[in-house]
């Protein structure tokens, strides 16, 4: 059976099981984070496409990461209060996961197995992108240095068609 977005369950950071069957109908972004990370002030541009398109159909979902450089070390709580008080961050943010290897989060095996890229199969770094269209289907990947400002004209096209 191929498998589909909505079929996967993620945690949130305040420990909720959540469905992706939530999201169906929305443009999604996925994104993997980190608080320690050069791009961390990436956590501002996503907040401000999510406020922005939010009406629209737009969702971002965050999932931070230890996989890079040590640059996710805190726990839950820690992240949360990080993205809330530094990035006053609104959209729904996930417990830490791997993004890569044998345990990697099923989301991201799903994501990086439809959307390779230059390296494969693998995410490269803190705030890899991917943008899911309203079909649960997964259409472009942005790269970690991608400015989430520089997505918008892909996020309109998305949340034109219905």
């Amino acid at each position: 059976m191929k498998q589909d977005f909505y079929q996967f369950k993620a945690k949130s950071l305040q420990g909720k099981e959540i469905s992706m069957e939530e999201y169906r109908g929305k443009v999604v972004i996925v994104v993997n984070t980190a608080s320690k990370c050069g791009l961390t002030p990436q956590y501002e541009g996503l907040e401000a496409l999510y406020r922005k398109y939010s009406d629209e159909g737009l969702v971002i979902l965050g999932f931070p990461s230890n996989q890079f450089a040590n640059q996710e070390p805190g726990d839950e709580k820690s992240i949360a209060e990080g993205c809330l008080v530094n990035y006053g961050v609104t959209f729904p943010m996930f417990s830490k996961v791997d993004v890569n290897g044998e345990t990697a989060h099923p989301v991201f095996k799903y994501l990086t197995g439809e959307l390779g890229s230059i390296l494969g199969r693998k995410v490269k770094w803190n705030f890899t992108k991917f943008l899911i269209d309203r079909n649960g289907i997964p259409v472009k990947r942005f790269a970690p240095t991608t400015k989430p400002e520089s997505m918008e004209d892909s996020i309109r096209k998305l949340l034109q068609k219905r």
